[in-house]
């Protein structure tokens, strides 16, 4: 008996030793990958500090946008309006033209669409903005970086002739800006200058309704004169804002969908008919109709707004 009491206690000391051991590697690698990140960040800062690194002729930094925006946006995308992307292997390899609406009274849906078709796709979208966007200092350096540019035919041809996914928001402020009471209703899609810019590119069109951004800040008015006064678009009255401060600026915590739909290839057509103003005014409304019917099967599929 006393033999084998002695044995359970050279068992127990062995597994103690082992899980002890256990332990210290798992600190061990827990420092390892601590020393890893502040290792990484020093050399970030270092790269910063110098000028060693890169940006293409669109003022696009990747390492920046891999490093800290995309993980800043990430955060809102998965914990804060938990997006689902549904479609994503819609979305061709090579040049394409991404058509969404747009909404929300702060355009998040930019950026929450950016976070979708990297994370999922493995592409940086090249979203073409409003000028406004480019003329506040901090908002334009920072878009620029992020591989975004000005809503102008050039650019945008110059990024498809390169094979890259360029995004567009035909509706523009209408959209953006529009009240509450017209939620998920489309606004009128412009002139029609990016099915002339894809078609003069030979791309195709990748409609994308996106669901939720209409309810982070519920627009219920419009202070026109100091809209004007300040510069801007609308000055927007919410539930939250300006009525609690810079609180009301925290946006709901609403549930997110983000759909991507068939290609539309517009094969049948040659370069020539983008001049051809009935022929682009069809296709526009064509895809205006697509993205319409995709935000109302997309709303229903969601639900409940915040749950």
């Amino acid at each position: 008996m006393m033999n084998a009491h002695r044995e359970d206690d050279r068992d127990a000391q062995v597994i103690r030793l082992a899980s002890a051991r256990d332990d210290d590697a798992s600190e061990h690698a827990g420092n390892g990958s601590l020393e890893r990140c502040v290792a990484s960040g020093l050399a970030f800062l270092r790269r910063r500090l110098t000028g060693d690194y890169q940006v293409d002729e669109f003022g696009y930094d990747p390492e920046l946008t891999s490093t800290v925006l995309m993980p800043l946006a990430r955060a809102l995308y998965e914990h804060w309006f938990r997006v689902e992307a549904l479609g994503t292997d819609n979305i061709p390899e090579g040049g394409a033209l991404l058509v969404a609406n747009h909404s929300g009274t702060i355009p998040l849906d930019a950026l929450m669409l950016s976070v979708a078709v990297h994370d999922h796709v493995g592409r940086q979208v090249r979203l073409l903005g409003a000028d406004l966007v480019y003329q506040i200092p901090v908002l334009g350096h920072l878009s620029r970086k992020a591989g975004h540019t000005l809503a102008c035919q050039s650019d945008a041809a110059r990024l498809l002739g390169k094979g890259e996914l360029v995004g567009v928001f035909p509706e523009g402020y209408k959209g953006v800006g529009k009240p509450f009471s017209e939620r998920y209703k489309l606004q009128r899609f412009g002139r029609g200058g990016f099915v002339g810019t894809a078609l003069r590119a030979g791309v195709p069109i990748v409609p994308c309704a996106i669901v939720g951004a209409e309810e982070i800040y519920p627009k219920i008015a419009d202070v026109r004169p100091l809209a004007r006064l300040l510069g801007l678009p609308y000055f927007p009255v919410t539930p939250t804002f300006p009525l609690l401060g810079p609180a009301g600026l925290v946006p709901l915590p609403s549930k997110w969908m983000i759909q991507f739909g068939e290609p539309m290839t517009l094969e049948e057509y040659d370069a020539d008919t983008a001049d051809d103003p009935m022929t682009v005014f069809n296709i526009t409304d064509h895809v205006r109709e697509n993205v319409q019917q995709m935000l109302f099967d997309t709303l229903l599929r969601r639900g409940p707004a915040f749950l």
